[in-house]
């Protein structure tokens, strides 16, 4: 096995580096979410901090790590006797995005504890793992269930394995550190608020920091071993450093002033629920003991709520995490003790007078394993110690989240104006320029699923058969058991006891005897957005009122777990503006960024879909597509647009594409185009005024009403 790339090698970074030694000092803080692009050595960095926590005592032959000092009473290979310890590295457990829930809290032998009445468990990653780190790659691609497991037993400090009656409880403290890549999808802002800390990391811009990383990891790949040893000295100190502020840690006072201002800030940021209260809290006395301190001081409330608030901040699922350090900083100052330590502006940093270590050969500077925040007023870039949250001059309108609470200002000229009273505009005419409308008011949007039953990724649309729902039947276990079926199991056995010879109470058990429960759920969709982009949208002022529909239905399906694509078309031509992904925050600014203009080329929209479809069908056979074309149902351009367009939705409806057109159409007189267009893609038609979710439920209370009130009319009539 080669040797892990030293963590004192570690290039910049100086803000994960930190959040990641303050969990090593204080596994209390929560654990790390590790936010950041691919390839910025995320995973390199969690890895390499196994090596410096300190050794763990643990009693000899317990597969559940029990600590010979304080044994766990209901540890399953207990009771302990006074017995010999032994020592070991802290263990880095690293949890596969595929894994099973059985991977994760383990297993019982169902057959053996229905047979012999024995709790034949088989611990699971959380075992694993006690009294180390369990680090999870690409958390945001985790199944939801996985999480909400996960999560419970970091807050518990135990997990639990029930099944039919049977249970099993084991202690689970750890470290709990999390990487993604926000391109790939968000993780839930409930989910994200329960990791302590998050760090958002970025590769360096500076052309001296890149040269260096790659000389570092070069010389790592040539010779592990020996790369490692030319930091050995580092490490050793580095791992000295984290377990003297360990032994620290209790002396450390953390007094009313400065609970004061954690309070404050926590207040100012209006985070919800006092979790961040306390992560703040027990990461500032985390930092007063790293930089060899006993009192917590107005820095250590500082640099703590940079870690510890901006993931906490986010209102809805597209706004962003981030933290204004103006407002942080005169929320501090409001709220300081006129008698106390120095400020946020004061001369001690977290990392002591000294400032940072010296973590490597090369000297001073971000990538020592010193690992403390540098001064605020020193410029940090890329993956040299970026700030939580990095600022650019001018943000790219494609890559910024869309506005949430209203409309908001366009980045181009507006749509076209209203019609003066010289004649409607002409939809086919080329627009004049190119322009952007802002999204309309977001609204709860009417559920829309895929009719069936699928077998899809776990998700919260359309019904499916998944591991966890209601149980609505039974069958032969396909591989490993999953939930057993104890109904089902005990009639497949009963015929047969006789002829096994049962002569007790005991059921005489064979493992083709055993059934599963087949479970009803709910599956998460492909949701392909086809948007009309064209001026015969924005010549009617409807693509504000467009952009909101489609935002509305973009929040639904983060909240419903769906990946999305976004496709579009006007002047002539069809482009995939956002091929099918995870991440519906980038659909969204793709959205708001969205041009209008130009003729209105339906058939190749519908034909590029199809398209898009047919190679997501391939790369995931089991994730079933909805198709959402919002259009007008016009069609434009080249010869017989309209024929064209519906040969098109024939080929959709032929591929048992599951369709729903959103008629935008406006005015006192309408065609009726888009639900012809919903008629030939087998789909349903809905218009813009339909789509809300209020709208759905005063439907349904007018129909009731009526209803109740013809009853009661039948019934007046026969008493009369």
């Amino acid at each position: 096995m080669s040797a892990r790339y030293p963590f004192t090698a570690v290039v910049g970074m100086a803000d994960l580096r930190l959040a990641l030694l303050l969990n090593a000092v204080s596994p209390a803080v929560g654990g790390v979410l590790v936010r950041g692009e691919k390839g910025t050595a995320k995973s390199t960095a969690v890895r390499a901090l196994a090596d410096l926590l300190p050794e763990v005592s643990v009693v000899a032959g317990c597969r559940f790590s029990c600590d010979p000092a304080a044994p766990d009473p209901q540890c399953p290979d207990g009771p302990h006797e006074p017995a010999a310890a032994q020592s070991r590295a802290a263990r880095m457990v690293e949890l596969p995005v595929g894994a099973s829930e059985d991977r994760l809290v383990g297993a019982l032998d169902i057959e053996r504890a229905l047979a012999e009445g024995v709790k034949a468990f088989e611990p699971g990653l959380l075992a694993d793992a006690h009294r180390g780190i369990l680090y999870v790659d690409e958390v945001n691609l985790l199944h939801d269930h996985l999480i909400d497991v996960l999560l419970d037993a970091a807050a518990m400090g135990a997990s639990y394995v029930e099944r039919e009656g049977v249970s099993v409880r084991h202690a689970s403290r750890f470290l709990l550190v999390g990487t993604m890549n926000p391109e790939e999808g968000e993780l839930r802002p409930q989910l994200l608020d329960r990791f302590g800390l998050t760090v958002e990391v970025a590769a360096s811009r500076e052309p001296e920091e890149r040269v260096e990383v790659v000389r570092r990891r070069l010389a790592y790949d040539d010779d592990p071993a020996g790369f490692a040893a030319r930091w050995a000295d580092d490490e050793r100190e580095l791992r000295e450093r984290v377990a003297a502020a360990r032994a620290l840690l209790p002396a450390v006072e953390l007094d009313d002033a400065a609970l004061r201002q954690i309070a404050a800030a926590c207040a100012a940021f209006e985070v919800d629920g006092m979790r961040a209260d306390i992560v703040m809290a027990r990461t500032a006395v985390a930092l007063a003991a790293w930089a060899g301190r006993t009192r917590v001081e107005s820095a250590d409330v500082r640099q703590a709520a940079l870690l510890a608030l901006p993931h906490r901040r986010r209102r809805n699922p597209f706004d962003a995490p981030g933290l204004d350090e103006d407002k942080l900083d005169r929320t501090l100052e409001e709220n300081s003790d006129p008698g106390g330590g120095p400020g946020p502006d004061g001369p001690e940093e977290p990392g002591g007078p000294d400032g940072p270590e010296d973590g490597g050969p090369d000297g001073g500077g971000p990538d020592g394993g010193g690992g403390a925040a540098p001064p605020r007023d020193e410029p940090r870039d890329g993956a040299g110690g970026e700030p939580s949250v990095p600022e650019q001059a001018q943000p790219d309108p494609a890559e910024q989240p869309a506005g949430r609470s209203g409309p908001q200002p366009s980045s181009g000229s507006s749509a076209q104006a209203p019609d003066s009273g010289q004649g409607a505009p002409d939809p086919d005419a080329p627009a004049p320029s190119q322009g952007t409308a802002s999204s309309g008011e977001p609204f709860a949007a009417r559920t829309l699923t895929v009719p069936g039953l699928g077998e899809g990724a776990a998700g919260r649309r359309s019904r499916a058969r998944t591991s966890h729902g209601r149980t609505t039947g039974s069958r032969r276990p396909q591989g490993t058991l999953g939930k057993l079926h104890l109904a089902a199991t005990v009639q497949a056995a009963a015929p047969h006891q006789h002829a096994r010879g049962r002569r007790g109470s005991g059921l005489l058990l064979r493992r083709d005897d055993l059934r599963e429960a087949v479970r009803e759920g709910r599956e998460g969709n492909l949701v392909l957005f086809v948007v009309d982009a064209s001026g015969s949208m924005a010549a009617r002022q409807r693509m504000g009122a467009v952009k909101g529909a489609v935002l509305s239905l973009l929040l639904d399906a983060y909240q419903r777990r769906d990946k999305v694509g976004l496709v579009t078309f006007r002047r002539g031509a069809a482009e995939v503006a956002l091929p099918p992904t995870s991440s519906v925050d980038a659909a969204a600014a793709r959205l708001e960024s969205l041009p209008t203009g130009g003729r209105t080329p339906l058939a190749a929209g519908l034909l590029r879909a199809r398209e898009v479809l047919r190679v997501e069908r391939l790369r995931d056979p089991a994730r079933r597509p909805l198709l959402v074309t919002v259009t007008d149902g016009r069609a434009t351009g080249g010869p017989e647009p309209l024929v064209r367009a519906r040969q098109a939705a024939r080929l959709l409806a032929a591929d048992g594409t599951a369709s729903v057109v959103v008629d935008c159409e406006a005015g006192h007189v309408r065609l009726g185009l888009a639900r012809e267009l919903a008629a030939e893609l087998g789909g349903e038609a809905v218009t813009l005024e339909e789509l809300r979710a209020d709208a759905v439920t005063d439907l349904v209370r007018h129909t009731t009403d009526a209803r109740s009130a013809r009853q009661a009319g039948k019934h007046t009539g026969r008493a009369a």
